[in-house]
């Protein structure tokens, strides 16, 4: 799978097209899904096209700290050697910002011989979306990003704290779900988003309130290529923060930043395109076609492997709490937001699958890699789901996933399935990463352990 290489001509007629461009930033989302890079200067960009920019490979061997763990191999064992990555044509465009950058380039890095770096996770998705179309399918994917706002001062214990409502000055404490005057008092938030979305063009579509006070959805929308999918998720986390910043608002995608309130999410939606273009998961009936039943065996038989993934660090598994709309079991159900792999309702022919495993702290090329790995494995295989539920699905499946971030870690070395869809260079690398940052994480003491413990053991 080599890099294609881009024409210069591309960037000097954006340029042209825009003069007022004074610097540009490079893009790269690491392992974790957090966007590094450099910011150049306009005159710079045909240099770019034309030569390549360097990066250590170590970016991918970065915990979320931003500390280089060298049990990947990535790090002084290589010399913390460099890359060449070379520009995404098709994601060059002006940013929106405010301030900063006024434009910006996402970038793949090149690994030997020319051919793509396996520890770039947009690399590894798109190594199993090409496993699809030598069947002959396309996937179509949307994603659904949620995020908490929160004033940019902690409380008094240094803890995050929902904001003070733009339009009446009172700090958040209400759940409204789906909530219209919470989406009008912060009409400017969505208007910034939206307008700065249109700019990139980044399909954001809808904007709802979600389950706690101050927290928020927005939706992307459905596109035939799942890598450029992910990449407007890892743009919109951007854009939301940087339109948030703008409004003196935080946000964040923390899986679980307030212990008593709901926990935020990404959501994966996944429908399936035959050669003629027709949703191979439609059927004759509102029950779907065989192909949605084997990708649901496949997913099910998958989850385990993957939660590692969809559930990368420490925060993350605050987030599997009972009662709370996150799927602990690899349940599936039809218009049924208590499983983990919900078949929404409405026209059979829109048939797709749910899948509401991950958090909104996950690498969004990651999930939609898992996601997908599992439903190639499902068809290919015609792997039959677990029985459908009805009602709620904690009263069928006790804690059926790996119920800790180490559990997890261990599943996903010990998975059989994910080597062949990932590889196992990377998967090695992605394994030692997130085991050394649960080492480091197990080994701060919190406030917590002298709180319950410095005076009374």
């Amino acid at each position: 799978m080599s890099q294609r290489r881009p024409d210069p001509a591309v960037a000097r007629a954006f340029l042209d097209a825009n003069p007022e461009i004074r610097s540009i930033d490079l893009l790269i989302a690491d392992g974790n899904g957090i966007v590094r890079g450099k910011r150049i200067e306009a005159g710079q960009l045909v240099k770019v096209f034309a030569d390549g920019l360097c990066l250590p490979r170590s970016i991918f061997a970065l915990d979320s700290c931003g500390h280089t763990v060298e049990a990947t191999g990535l790090g002084f064992e290589t010399g913390d050697a460099d890359s060449i990555c070379w520009p995404i044509t098709d994601t060059l465009s002006l940013t929106g910002w405010r301030s900063g950058a006024e434009a910006q380039l996402l970038l793949a890095m090149e690994g030997e011989g020319g051919d793509a770096f396996f520890a770039d996770p947009r690399v590894v998705l798109r190594g199993v979306l090409e496993r699809f179309a030598s069947l002959g399918l396309t996937p179509v994917v949307a994603l659904e990003l949620e995020f908490y706002l929160c004033d940019q001062a902690p409380d008094e214990s240094g803890c995050p704290q929902p904001p003070r409502s733009p339009v009446t000055g009172q700090r958040e404490t209400a759940t409204q779900v789906y909530g219209m005057n919470e989406l009008d008092d912060y009409a400017g938030l969505v208007e910034e988003i939206t307008r700065i979305a249109h700019i990139q063009d980044v399909p954001a579509s809808t904007a709802v309130s979600e389950y706690a006070p101050g927290q928020y959805e927005v939706n992307l929308s459905h596109l035939p290529d799942a890598v450029r999918a992910a990449d407007h998720a890892v743009l919109l986390k951007r854009i939301v923060r940087r339109a948030a910043a703008g409004l003196d608002l935080e946000a964040t995608f923390m899986a679980k930043p307030y212990a008593q309130q709901s926990g935020s999410g990404t959501h994966l939606h996944v429908s399936v395109l035959d050669r003629q273009g027709d949703n191979a998961f439609a059927g004759v009936d509102a029950a779907g076609s065989d192909t949605l039943r084997w990708a649901i065996g496949g997913l099910a038989a998958t989850m385990g492997q993957v939660l590692a993934l969809l559930a990368p660090n420490a925060n993350s598994y605050r987030r599997f709490q009972p009662d709370s709309f996150v799927p602990l079991a690899p349940s599936w159900g039809y218009n049924n937001r208590t499983v983990a792999l919900r078949i929404p309702a409405g026209d059979g022919h829109a048939r797709r699958i749910e899948h509401r495993v991950a958090g909104a702290d996950a690498n969004p090329y990651l999930v939609g890699a898992a996601v997908l790995a599992g439903i190639h494995h499902g068809i290919t295989r015609r792997i039959e789901p677990p029985p459908v539920i009805e009602g709620d699905a904690s009263r069928h499946h006790g804690r059926e996933l790996p119920a800790s971030w180490l559990h997890a870690i261990e599943a996903f070395d010990a998975g059989d399935v994910m080597a062949d869809y990932l590889g196992e260079d990377f998967k090695r690398v992605y394994s030692a990463s997130r085991r050394h940052e649960h080492d480091s994480f197990a080994a701060v003491i919190t406030p917590a352990e002298y709180d319950w413990y410095l005076r009374v053991v």
